[in-house]
């Protein structure tokens, strides 16, 4: 920006930066100006937002909301292009991008030049605080202000998460405990995790009963661990519209536990197991009220970009939460109750399952995290066959077994389609190349028994063979045997045969 000198005569004078928009010229107080950057190549949409707010990304460790103020005054203004820039606002602690077209000067304007306005309640023009008048009048600067910008709705979450972020920074170097794993998955053309310990179950979609309770919001009930569980549209809950086609094999229902609920979640895939430590989840300030309490914060990941973080506890009203609950125990008593009690006391699991050639369950404490199959795989000179080569993931390098491969199972068609789930031992982090990944299941301990002599001494070729355990789920007319993978079984039997990681 030039420096330009407005009535150096007027002892009261305030530095403003200046913007251009369209025909209009905009000024911000210099003192809340933290910088302007270009467009950035990402911002993730923000669901439940007005129409102003074109999204959000990160700078520095912060998570920056970007204002279109075009759409602030006229909601079919165009939407930002990549050509824009961006003012970043640092006010009352809280940052937010205000988009423009181009940037003008830093002007220092006399008390003489400048004017305040007033505003009915709710005008939405109430962000003019008042206007510059320069070059004898020839030349109108509107100014911007920057607590009507940041009075967004929930500042003190962001603030309150924000100081729960910086007490856990020193305790992250002190405990291993203390990180923690989430499940992301897509609704409506976002990244959402909910924290894993909030879920019971991932599913396929199973057959949806129709219920009395059913809305735009609940989809209708399931059969779940004998109970009725009602499913919920997640889309519906980001009030994204209703695509009309039919169930895909991407999408899945994610049983969460609500208080005394179980409530299912239907969504459009289930993508990644990602680690994280508190400090890690930057707080969202939100321009909307619009069930604000579903949203924690959002977790950065390279590779996997921004990940909008929920608080399961915060995602339904507690009248919501009843309302499902004791309707459909009113509703459907006979279907309420099936399990015994015998089911109710046996200590049930979490599990992963997944498929190479034939499909396995792994307990989903042995896995640290699932990643996409990625094109970065490096393989260096002398590496085994059975190693697809070293990945670098967020500076440390894991190696990559290919299970097919070591098995002399035929190739993927495509590898990209392929998940790469990380186990840790000791130090060193491994990847098991899969085919994909199936779902989470919660598993009763008397569905597990030890695999048939005939498959632990069958044929060396065979991966089961490595495995002394499976599990029996399903019911008679569509039951299901799965191998219980034991990462430590094959990593013992791979040990002298892989190099140790750099």
């Amino acid at each position: 920006m030039d420096m330009h000198e407005e009535g150096a005569s007027d002892t009261a004078t305030e530095l403003f930066g200046s913007f251009h928009l369209g025909d209009d010229e905009f000024a911000l107080p210099a003192s809340c100006i933290r910088e302007v950057v270009n467009y950035p190549a990402k911002v993730t949409a923000l669901p439940l937002s007005p129409a102003y707010l074109e999204g959000m990304f990160t700078l520095r460790g912060s998570v920056i909301p970007v204002v279109n103020l075009g759409r602030l005054f006229r909601a079919d203004a165009p939407r930002a292009v990549a050509t824009d820039k961006i003012a970043i606002l640092d006010f009352q602690h809280v940052l937010i991008g205000i988009v423009f077209q181009d940037t003008g000067e830093i002007l220092r304007v006399p008390a003489s030049a400048r004017s305040a306005l007033q505003y009915a309640a709710g005008d939405s023009h109430a962000v003019i605080a008042g206007t510059i008048l320069l070059d004898g009048g020839a030349r109108l600067l509107q100014v911007l202000d920057p607590h009507a910008l940041l009075r967004i709705e929930n500042v003190p979450h962001v603030l309150a998460l924000r100081a729960t972020g910086a007490k856990l920074s020193t305790a992250r170097y002190h405990a291993q405990s203390e990180r923690r794993q989430c499940v992301s998955f897509h609704a409506a053309g976002a990244t959402f995790a909910f924290e894993m310990l909030a879920i019971q179950e991932i599913i396929r979609v199973p057959e949806l009963h129709s219920s009395l309770l059913n809305s735009e919001l609940c989809l209708g009930r399931m059969h779940f661990r004998g109970s009725q569980v009602a499913v919920v549209d997640f889309g519906a809950l980001l009030q994204a519209a209703r695509s009309g086609k039919q169930a895909t094999g991407e999408q899945r229902v994610i049983v969460v536990r609500l208080d005394d609920t179980s409530v299912g979640f239907l969504v459009d895939s289930v993508d990644s197991i990602v680690h994280f430590f508190g400090d890690e989840v930057l707080p969202i300030p939100l321009l909307s009220k619009a069930r604000a309490a579903m949203f924690a914060g959002c977790i950065t990941k390279e590779g996997l970009g921004d990940i909008i973080f929920l608080d399961h506890k915060g995602i339904l009203s507690q009248a919501e939460i009843v309302e499902m609950r004791d309707g459909h125990k009113r509703l459907y008593p006979a279907d309420t109750e099936t399990a015994s009690a015998a089911t109710r006391q046996t200590q049930r699991r979490v599990y992963i399952t997944f498929t190479v050639e034939t499909r396995f369950a792994v307990e989903i404490g042995q896995v640290r995290e699932i990643i996409d199959f990625s094109g970065a795989i490096t393989t260096p000179p002398g590496m085994p066959a059975c190693m697809r080569g070293m990945l670098n993931l967020r500076q440390q390098m894991i190696s990559i077994i290919d299970l097919r491969q070591l098995y002399a199972m035929e190739p993927l068609a495509d590898a990209s389609a392929g998940k790469i789930l990380i186990v840790e031992r000791g130090a060193e982090r491994y990847g098991f190349l899969v085919d994909h990944v199936d779902n989470i299941m919660t598993i009763s301990d008397s569905q597990r028994f030890a695999a048939p002599q005939i498959i632990r001494t069958g044929a060396h070729d065979d991966l089961r063979s490595e495995m002394d355990e499976m599990i029996d789920i399903g019911t008679e007319a569509q039951r299901q045997t799965l191998s219980v993978f034991q990462c430590d079984h094959l990593l013992e039997k791979l040990g002298s045969a892989l190099p140790q990681a750099a």
